[in-house]
């Protein structure tokens, strides 16, 4: 196993891929000369030439409306958004035309594309930079999304999710470039749709995302410190989701809280509640918990910003009115 952080992870990924099939190019916002926005594509230029690896004029609408065509032609492009509160100009591109374009012809141009960046918000960014899209994206019928929470997790979805023959929205983190996890040196994929058992556990399963899962892992380490054993689900894809993965865990624990760093009305972990409420109604002994950012712009200060956006504290909380609510 190698140790790498999660943007090398990410840069591997797309360089083993490259290098395994000429018809993958990588396209965005300084992804060549200056290596990347958050250095993910670095030293992807000097392998693998100016044919494919493109700085593209700071046009989302139009650099994402060129991936799909040369998608139709028969290439598998990679678009990197520098962040997805850039790519909103390009959701007319990715929703009206990559998404649909497959069922339109009647299967006669699939779109194998990645359209890949950071997501959510990250450290004192401000309202404009900090937003979540999941909700939006998985709306969308056509869009595999997928949104991983470590280097290993990050390098194998990536990899599959290049692979395959729809779009897929890649939803990534400022703030988890840096962190460090083992990788392993051999050849591997995750396939999408699989979701991932983070932290076993019997009393509380804890479901989330991106980098809500290493909050959620924190408040489980300091939940166990009273006896409590949380489990943490990682969906690690969002469409399709893994909820045979998650039923399985709330019939074993009988109790759920969704973290989520995201608004709580119409989100994905209001989806995520409704299909356990459904399936799995007679075998919950509390009410499905939600902690989520609280309604509202995220804030510019540091202080605000922390109290908006999910905590440990509060998922404690949260964990604890699952398991009290009755006392």
């Amino acid at each position: 196993m190698a140790t790498l952080t999660f943007r090398e992870a990410l840069g591997q990924a797309m360089a083993e891929e490259m290098a395994i099939d000429e018809k993958i190019f990588l396209m965005g916002e300084e992804v060549a000369e200056y290596d990347g926005a958050y250095k993910v594509s670095k030293g992807l230029l000097k392998q693998f030439g100016p044919k494919r690896v493109w700085d593209s004029p700071i046009s989302e609408n139009g650099f994402a409306g060129l991936g799909i065509g040369a998608a139709m032609a028969g290439l598998r492009p990679i678009i990197e958004m520098m962040t997805w509160n850039f790519g909103i100009q390009a959701f007319d591109q990715i929703v009206n035309h990559a998404a649909k374009m497959n069922y339109m012809s009647s299967g006669q141009f699939p779109i194998p594309i990645v359209f890949r960046g950071p997501n959510g918000h990250a450290h004192m960014l401000g309202a404009q930079h900090s937003q979540a899209y999941e909700a939006m994206i998985t709306n969308v019928p056509g869009l595999k999304v997928v949104t991983p929470s470590t280097p290993y997790d990050g390098k194998g979805l990536l990899k599959a999710a290049i692979r395959d023959n729809n779009p897929v929205i890649f939803l990534e983190s400022e703030m988890m470039y840096g962190m460090k996890g083992e990788v392993p040196e051999d050849e591997y994929i995750i396939p999408l749709g699989v979701g991932d058992i983070k932290k076993a556990g019997t009393d509380v399963t804890i479901i989330s995302w991106n980098k809500m899962i290493h909050k959620s892992m924190e408040a489980a380490q300091s939940l166990s410190q009273e006896n409590i054993d949380a489990e943490v689900i990682d969906p690690r894809t969002l469409q399709p989701l893994d909820e045979d993965l998650i039923f399985e865990s709330v019939r074993k624990t009988h109790r759920v809280v969704i973290v989520e760093d995201s608004w709580d009305f119409a989100s994905v972990g209001a989806q995520i509640s409704d299909r356990i409420q459904q399936e799995c109604f007679d075998d919950l002994d509390a009410p499905v918990e939600r902690v989520t950012n609280k309604f509202t712009h995220i804030p510019y200060n540091e202080e605000q910003e922390e109290y908006v956006v999910p905590s440990v504290p509060r998922i404690v909380e949260a964990v604890k009115r699952c398991l009290y609510r009755d006392q």
